[in-house]
């Protein structure tokens, strides 16, 4: 992708919702410098990291991050900073997605074959390992708190995909378990993007512990209304086959909100197979019950409205309006 393909591409983001318009200029040099980042002098290593990420993904990270550090009163002095910051959590974000799918033999990202399924396990293992180590490379020069966060985050989304793994199709699951796993696996990128926006802007302790709990609660609603996606679709929409972390026996919301009400579906869930065919379509209409969806969107939505209540604690500005305009958006994307 040029650099005005990737122009083009930034402008379609920052205008999908008028969200990132304030940021335009800053998500556009975010969006340049992480394709530059992805070449490699191994010509295979390129290839899947571009594959990857010029492929799609909606860039909400580096948007919260730089809205973030603008609403949390950050200037132009360190909006480098900001930039490579959004930058290295987007790098991350994009080396699990390649490890999970090699986890998951994941067949499917962003609706094409993902990297696991035309490049294979190894070389995608590589070019996950690749994107990390050019993270880092962001990473090196911030001081050493903002490392520290960083690498934080890292460790628990590591412990979060080996804790997810040990709770598949385990029958017993229960609410606070899921939130652990997805405390760890999706929100400790918001967290860590929204604690180093706000340190980076130079914000007060409190102000930088409010930005992390907020980046929290947005990662966990973010993560619950996509548990939700997963089994309503369509395919075309959340660019997988619908019910994929169903049949691997990943314990998503909807799973965890069932298996307290449904004996039938902790024995499905619970048997420690595959769910395929007429079974999983049958399982996918079990969790389809209007009233457990719906439950499952009052759990995202009182996430959201945490988010937003410490949003308010900012002075008023247009990045903060945004940023409240990116929050309600996660509870808003249709189901």
């Amino acid at each position: 992708m040029s650099e005005t393909q990737a122009a083009v591409r930034c402008g379609a983001v920052a205008e999908s919702s008028n969200i990132g318009i304030p940021i335009r200029a800053a998500l556009r040099a975010a969006e340049e410098k992480l394709l530059r980042l992805l070449d490699s002098n191994e010509a295979l290593i390129g290839e899947i990291c571009h594959y990857l990420v010029d492929g799609g993904g909606k860039r909400l990270r580096p948007m919260f991050i730089l809205l973030a550090y603008r609403a949390c009163g950050g200037s132009d002095a360190k909006l480098e900073d900001a930039i490579d910051a959004s930058i290295a959590l987007e790098l991350i974000h994009s080396a699990t997605l390649l490890h999970d799918d090699i986890i998951d033999c994941g067949m499917l990202r962003r609706g094409k074959p993902s990297a696991f399924a035309r490049y294979g396990p190894a070389a995608s293992l590589v070019a996950g390992d690749y994107l990390f180590c050019r993270a880092f490379e962001l990473c090196g020069r911030f001081e050493e708190r903002l490392v520290h966060t960083a690498a934080r985050a890292c460790i628990q989304l590591t412990e979060g995909e080996v804790m997810e793994g040990r709770m598949r199709h385990r029958a017993a699951a229960n609410l606070d378990d899921y939130i652990a796993i997805i405390t760890r696996k999706t929100a400790s990128l918001f967290s860590a993007g929204g604690r180093v926006a706000a340190d980076l802007a130079g914000a007060g302790a409190e102000t930088i512990s409010d930005m992390e709990r907020l980046g929290g609660a947005v990662g966990l609603a973010f993560q619950m209304v996509d548990d939700l996606l997963d089994i309503l679709g369509p395919e075309e929409k959340i660019g997988k086959p619908v019910g994929s972390d169903l049949r691997l026996g990943i314990m998503s919301l909807p799973v965890v909100l069932g298996l307290r009400s449904n004996p039938e579906l902790r024995t499905l869930f619970g048997n420690g197979n595959s769910l395929e065919g007429q079974v999983l379509d049958h399982v996918l209409s079990l969790l389809r019950q209007p009233e457990l969806i719906e439950r499952g969107r009052a759990m995202a939505a009182q996430h959201v409205a945490g988010a937003q209540e410490l949003l308010m604690r900012l002075p008023p500005s247009v990045y903060r309006d945004s940023l409240a305009m990116l929050i309600d958006e996660q509870i808003n994307r249709d189901l």
